[in-house]
């Protein structure tokens, strides 16, 4: 995870988090959940000689799970071999967030019917959020057309799954099937690299970006992101490299400059970092990072009063950003206004324990 870091210097860290693409996969699954229409598969009406059947096929419909899953088990209770019961209690503990015990209903219900394609879905998805991988891709393969009509994000699911199984060529293709573009082109490469990134797999991402460049030497953005991953590991000098090489295919790109301006700034060129700094600047007048850096290497410079105008339009920009807080108290502290100064520490302190606290709770929400 790229942070900003109150040292004077953009910088990347991590913090401690579960393992890679987890709790993305997780976040992505928990929308997901709450899309998922009640009668997705399509099947046709089914007659429930129990009335509580039929009460309970209400209730999901009617997004009560708990209560449609209270009214089933009891029918579990008095007459066990009722048809339907286990695909129905598959479906309501799947409702309720409740993976694992729902996996057992449906794959009795799939025993009982194969060709129920609403619990086999179910099932997958099941198995996805219980991070079982290896068992969710058969279901995933299977239904592969189906969850495409009926669930945008079911190719995505399937290419998760194969990298978290480490099936990088699998994964590769899909995700080249989700955006139209041919399996083995530079952009598939490139658009799976940008992916394992976002996953924090570096290192697997570098291969598939340098067979990207291999395959198209000029292909935008590859250097980019190159220099990205030599930023998140601390190379700067490896990172002006990447980002000069991207400049010369790619000079309109706003970002490029940014972090370019960040590489600089580590490297303690402040000349070089001013000059892409405001180049950025010209690009995009709407972001906040080269203005934080642009304080930065007035701080450096010794001239605090430069560093609080370029912090003061940062703050305008970007009010919930601790750093610029941060900074902006150093360059009030420096121009010997204590007062100020401490009131933007003191919102610096709130906004960095806020994010910590949003942090530790999204953590805590798993499947």
């Amino acid at each position: 995870m790229l942070q900003l870091l109150p040292d004077c210097t953009l910088t990347a860290r991590r913090i401690d988090l579960p393992p890679p693409g987890v709790m993305i996969f997780a976040r992505l699954l928990c929308l997901l959940l709450l899309s998922v229409p009640i009668g997705f598969a399509q099947n046709p009406p089914v007659s429930f000689p129990d009335p509580r059947m039929a009460r309970a096929d209400e209730l999901l419909r009617a997004g009560k799970s708990q209560d449609a899953l209270a009214l089933l088990n009891e029918v579990a209770t008095a007459a066990p071999g009722t048809p339907h019961l286990e695909a129905k209690l598959g479906k309501a503990c799947f409702r309720s967030n409740q993976f694992r015990q729902a996996v057992p209903h449906l794959k009795l219900a799939l025993q009982q019917n194969d060709a129920d394609p609403e619990s086999a879905q179910l099932l997958a998805l099941s198995y996805f959020a219980l991070a079982e991988y290896a068992q969710a891709i058969p279901l995933l393969e299977k239904l592969n057309a189906q969850l495409s009509e009926n669930i945008p994000d079911g190719p995505y699911l399937l290419a998760s799954s194969y990298v978290m199984t480490q099936r990088w060529d699998d994964a590769r293709k899909t995700f080249a099937g989700v955006f139209s573009v041919p399996p083995d082109s530079a952009t598939a490469y490139l658009m799976f690299g940008k992916f394992l990134v976002r996953q924090r797999l570096e290192d697997r991402a570098v291969p598939e970006i340098q067979t990207a460049l291999q395959r198209d030497p000029q292909l935008a953005m590859a250097h980019f992101i190159l220099g990205e991953i030599d930023l998140y590991k601390g190379d700067a000098p490896a990172a002006v490299e990447e980002l000069t090489k991207e400049l010369a295919i790619n000079p309109s790109v706003w970002l490029v400059y940014w972090r370019l301006g960040d590489a600089y700034v580590r490297l303690e060129k402040y000349d070089e970092a001013e000059k892409v700094l405001k180049e950025a600047v010209w690009l995009n007048e709407t972001s906040s990072g080269p203005y934080i850096l642009l304080g930065q290497v007035a701080l450096k410079r010794n001239d605090p009063a430069a560093a609080a105008g370029f912090l003061e339009r940062a703050a305008e920009l970007d009010p919930q950003n601790d750093y610029v807080h941060y900074f902006l108290g150093k360059a009030y502290q420096s121009l010997g206004r204590p007062a100020e100064a401490n009131q933007h520490f003191a919102i610096a302190r709130q906004l960095r324990n806020n994010k910590r606290t949003d942090e530790r709770a999204s953590f805590q929400q798993g499947p």
